[in-house]
């Protein structure tokens, strides 16, 4: 308990910068200097420096979007999807200064949530709610790739009521494999249904589900070995039960619920290290130093998205009034 208590106290929340009212729920962390972040009304953040001095941007004709979610793979090339009637997906290879539509689709309640990426940027993946009874899924080979919608058979029935929350652009993992070339899939969903797709099959969920408010939010794996989810209930989010199921992850995978869970809804998760994790929602900041059984409360400053440098070690939070911070652990 001594132990877990310092290594609680030594980690805190540095705020970088706020931008206006603009909500942030796309965050990239390219490694410990190159961050982009993307919100409402069509802006994206960029910084070089570890967050030190921003970029800010509207990109044009795009100033009434909502960019929900961005991955950035170095300080000039980026991919964000703009969320709703019509799905865009825009990409842009000078830094933020111009972009490109590499994918549209005008159908009618068409909403993509979330967009991910494989550790060696081979394919890329979009997420969305259902159509026509299936979960949406559209890939690209590398970050350069078209952009193609999957094949009707090959994407997940969702059960009535059930979808993704656009929350922090998380509810989707790939996970490669070195060597061999395979790709997994994660994905959570929530609503009246809550289930983790892993390669197309589904398995319950722990979580607080039956309402459109509630269910997963987001999901992060450690090295193909486990992994957690986070969710609960946004429109009661100092609730904290139902808000955190724990992954183990061999030939099959058990899920199982934390001693002591976050302390409310939360829709962001990101590992640090091999037990330690930091998650995030509107009511709080949470991290863990035991693989998930057990969360402390470091803050109750709301964020939507934090995320951990995909080369480095540097940890940011980003969520409404423009707010990005740093985790300083």
């Amino acid at each position: 308990m001594v132990i877990m208590t310092c290594t609680a106290q030594a980690q805190s929340i540095a705020h970088l910068t706020e931008h206006g009212k603009i909500s942030l729920r796309g965050l990239s962390v390219v490694n410990d200097n190159i961050i982009w972040a993307s919100g409402s009304s069509g802006t994206v953040g960029r910084s070089v420096d570890g967050g030190k001095t921003w970029v800010w941007a509207v990109v044009k004709g795009f100033e009434k979007r909502d960019f929900r979610d961005i991955e950035a793979f170095d300080a000039s090339t980026a991919i964000i999807i703009a969320v709703a009637e019509p799905a865009d997906i825009l990409r842009t290879t000078d830094g933020g200064n111009t972009w490109t539509a590499v994918f549209t689709d005008t159908s009618k309640g068409m909403f993509l949530d979330a967009l991910d990426f494989d550790s060696g940027h081979g394919e890329g993946i979009v997420v969305g709610d259902p159509m026509n009874g299936r979960i949406f899924m559209a890939g690209s080979q590398g970050m350069n790739g078209n952009w193609r919608p999957w094949p009707i058979d090959s994407r997940p029935t969702a059960m009535e009521g059930e979808a993704m929350f656009a929350a922090s652009g998380s509810n989707v993992k790939l996970v490669s494999h070195l060597g061999s070339g395979q790709v997994d899939v994660f994905l959570v969903t929530g609503g009246k249904k809550s289930r983790l797709y892993f390669n197309n099959k589904a398995l319950d969920l722990p979580l607080l589900q039956g309402k459109e408010s509630t269910g997963a939010n987001g999901i992060d794996i450690w090295e193909g070995k486990k992994g957690i989810i986070v969710g609960g209930d946004f429109a009661a989010d100092t609730v904290s039960r139902g808000n955190c199921a724990l992954l183990e992850i061999g030939g099959h995978i058990t899920v199982s619920i934390p001693l002591a869970g976050p302390h409310g809804y939360r829709s962001g998760i990101a590992w640090i290290s091999a037990d330690r994790a930091i998650c995030c929602g509107t009511s709080g900041v949470d991290v863990t130093a035991d693989g998930g059984k057990s969360w402390t409360l470091i803050s109750t400053e709301g964020y939507h998205v934090c995320k951990r440098a995909r080369d480095g070690k540097a940890v940011f939070l980003a969520g409404p009034h423009g707010r990005i911070s740093r985790l300083d652990w």
